[in-house]
């Protein structure tokens, strides 16, 4: 009974353990800063002015903050648009540098953004499958009808864990590879505060972990029934 009461306590821990930590990690820093000279939102204009993104635009959104490459649309929430704080700042440096990877043709964006339709209809695809196994079963009693079900429903499931895997390095260097330089070599943030902006960074860039994390553990329990079953 101990051992079940852990191992459910750690599966939550894994599943939202990673969302709590991004949720405390940015209202730790959101306390407003006088002395920074504007907005999140301000600085994300600046940022796409400075760096040539012509087209770019930069407005509010209620759906989480997020760079839009199909509209070209830096989306940031109130919170960020208009705070002035480390975390309105730090968070709104991510978004351009996803904005920025986007018009330097950055590889992993440009292939995650292919993958992501090719793998919403397979998931979509995956998930029939495996909600029609037991109809089939019952309807056909044919192992091989029940096989290609199993396989096409964990194929389905592996996509969204791809794609998720292949967000991770995106975010990364959304953070360290574009926002964090551009922060620190214009004199953005106090070599003091360097620390603390790494921190929301780094939530910032976790933000999917969650997500991939809870994608990879649905996969491995359907590969265990469907093994447990010798349908694959």
């Amino acid at each position: 009974m101990i051992l079940w009461i852990l191992a459910g306590g750690l599966l939550l821990l894994l599943l939202f353990g990673p969302q709590w930590w991004v949720r405390w990690v940015m209202r730790r820093h959101s306390r407003p800063l006088e002395r920074l000279p504007g907005t999140g939102g301000e600085l994300a204009r600046h940022l796409v002015d400075r760096f040539g993104l012509v087209g770019v635009a930069v407005e509010t959104t209620e759906s989480g903050d997020h760079y839009d490459p199909e509209a070209r649309t830096i989306r940031l929430t109130a919170d960020v648009h208009d705070g002035r704080s480390l975390t309105a700042v730090a968070v709104a440096a991510h978004e351009f540098g996803h904005a920025l990877q986007h018009h330097r043709s950055y590889a992993p964006l440009l292939w995650r953004g292919r993958l992501v339709s090719a793998a919403g209809t397979a998931q979509r695809v995956g998930s029939g499958a495996l909600m029609a196994l037991p109809v089939v079963g019952a309807a056909t009693r044919s192992p091989a009808l029940m096989a290609l079900c199993a396989v096409v429903g964990i194929a389905g499931l592996a996509a969204g864990v791809a794609v998720h895997l292949l967000t991770l390095p995106v975010e990364t260097d959304a953070s360290f590879g574009r926002a964090l330089p551009i922060l620190r070599e214009g004199e953005y943030i106090r070599p003091e505060e360097e620390r603390k902006v790494r921190s929301v960074l780094r939530a910032a860039a976790l933000t999917y972990v969650a997500a991939a994390l809870g994608s990879l553990l649905n996969l491995a329990r359907w590969w265990t029934l469907l093994r447990g079953g010798r349908l694959i």
